[in-house]
């Protein structure tokens, strides 16, 4: 006999402890899952530990479709209540500090005081999730405009440009082209953002990049805001445009590149319209 619906108030509490469990996994603080299971226990309706269990890993799979970090030693379990998500998206609104807080909004270190960046391949459809998952994480995207969130997150934003900033002066440096190094510019700092990109760089062998970073806390299937301009940049210089995407940024951040054309990699969809008067 399967369990019952969990009722708001149960997903409430268990939300709650995963968080508290969250918050210790971000910062390095030791904790017992077990501990946090026994504690909880007594306050859920006559639910097992088993059950307990399970209900954390279908916690970390709303976060990952809400593009937020998840404990890692709760692998995502799909299939879960849409009252799940409710519960998340309220302790969100009501404590994101603890989750979403970015920790790289420190001043840049030295080129040597910090592991290389991974740039690994970008998603594909050979490797994508199955479909049951892959739309559960599709849905809860569109309806908490995750995208939209990140694209308004400045902080988040302007972390990930430091990161990719440093991560191709450390490039060019290693490559022993500390001359372009020298000459990679934030255009997005001194200029502001309508060049269509955010870093201007080059590759060893001289060639321009011109770099738009997107960053998320999520997956590297977290969607993403890509402005008008930016298309606009990307099809008239697509020999030296890129998008640098970030992801799993406040805790190990990886990254991958994606070149024109867009819609060999992305299903761009129209989210906004302009409105003038007659």
């Amino acid at each position: 006999m399967s369990d019952p619906s969990w009722t708001d108030s149960e997903n409430d509490l268990i939300v709650a402890d995963y968080f508290a469990m969250l918050t210790d996994d971000i910062v390095g603080l030791p904790y017992s899952k077990a501990d946090h299971r026994r504690r909880l226990q007594p306050l859920l309706s006559n639910r097992t530990e088993g059950s307990i269990e399970f209900k954390h890993q279908n916690i970390s799979a709303v976060l990952k479709g809400l593009g937020e970090a998840w404990i890692s030693g709760y692998k995502p379990a799909f299939n879960f209540q849409a009252s799940l998500v409710d519960a998340v998206a309220r302790h969100l609104l009501a404590a994101p500090v603890a989750v979403t807080k970015p920790e790289r909004d420190r001043p840049l270190a030295g080129f040597n005081d910090r592991p290389a960046l991974f740039v690994g391949p970008p998603p594909t459809l050979s490797n994508q999730p199955a479909p049951k998952e892959l739309e559960q994480m599709q849905h809860i995207a569109r309806k908490f405009d995750v995208a939209g969130r990140d694209e308004r997150n400045r902080a988040l934003g302007r972390a990930g440009e430091a990161l990719v900033l440093e991560h191709e002066r450390m490039t060019l440096a290693t490559a022993g082209r500390r001359d372009l190094a020298r000459q990679v510019c934030w255009v997005s700092d001194e200029e502001g953002d309508g060049a269509g990109y955010d870093i201007a760089s080059f590759s060893p062998d001289g060639r321009v990049r011109l770099l738009e970073v997107k960053t998320t806390n999520g997956w590297d299937r977290t969607p993403f805001h890509i402005t008008r301009n930016e298309l606009a940049v990307a099809d008239e210089r697509r020999a030296e445009w890129l998008i640098f995407r970030l992801w799993n940024f406040s805790r190990e951040p990886r990254a991958f590149e994606l070149r024109p054309p867009l819609d060999a990699h992305l299903s761009l969809t129209a989210t906004t319209f302009e409105a003038s008067f007659g």
